[in-house]
């Protein structure tokens, strides 16, 4: 039977994040050492195959996709974009400890909106219609190798939704320019939306 396979891959790195900031929408390039670090991963270890490259529009996620898929040009899906923090963005944990609802969302409520931003639920209920819409597309065209480069917060969500074995969200955490690979069978998907996670990437090479 026919499976597909599908290579999450988070961003290289931003200044903003390593200083401990909520970066959602804002739109910073790969910081000089997230680039450095990209090109090294390529160079040292193995990034799966590709026929088609899915990427979030933030320029972080564009420049990492043309780095490890040069010689792919990327589809560039708006709703894979990272969560709308709102007036939260740009902002540390300690800085916005005082505001309102901040507590609770950072405690999981999944309700609570950040000012003029978007809610864990309302930023869930959007990537899964778009990873889904994705799936239903690799299927429809037989396209069995694809990769997504995306942001932490949507591989985190996606697979604690879709992944097997089933795990929270935060048991996804992956490193930048690091991921995960799921394993679709059509029946398995059609049945229960559910994928096999079935390997970390990149993966060392076998020549080393």
């Amino acid at each position: 039977m026919k499976s597909y396979h599908i290579h999450f891959i988070r961003h290289g790195a931003i200044s903003e994040t390593l200083q401990g900031r909520y970066i959602g929408v804002t739109n910073p390039p790969l910081s000089d050492r997230g680039s450095a670090d990209l090109r090294r991963l390529d160079h040292d270890m193995d990034y799966p195959y590709a026929a088609v490259v899915f990427t979030s529009p933030l320029k972080r996620c564009v420049e990492t996709a043309r780095i490890l898929y040069p010689s792919i040009e990327p589809l560039v899906i708006e709703q894979l974009s990272e969560c709308h923090f709102g007036e939260w963005e740009n902002h540390t944990a300690d800085e916005l400890m005082g505001e309102e609802g901040f507590s609770r969302w950072l405690a999981g409520d999944t309700e609570v909106k950040p000012p003029h931003g978007e809610s864990n639920a309302d930023f869930t209920r959007r990537i899964c219609l778009m990873f889904e819409n994705i799936v239903d597309g690799l299927m429809k065209t037989g396209t069995t190798d694809a990769a997504i480069v995306t942001h932490g917060g949507v591989i985190m969500t996606l697979l604690a939704v879709y992944g097997l074995p089933q795990a929270k969200s935060f048991d996804w955490v992956c490193d930048n320019g690091y991921g995960y690979s799921l394993r679709l069978t059509p029946i398995l998907w059609q049945r229960d939306k559910v994928a096999e996670v079935y390997a970390l990437i990149p993966k060392q090479r076998d020549d080393r």
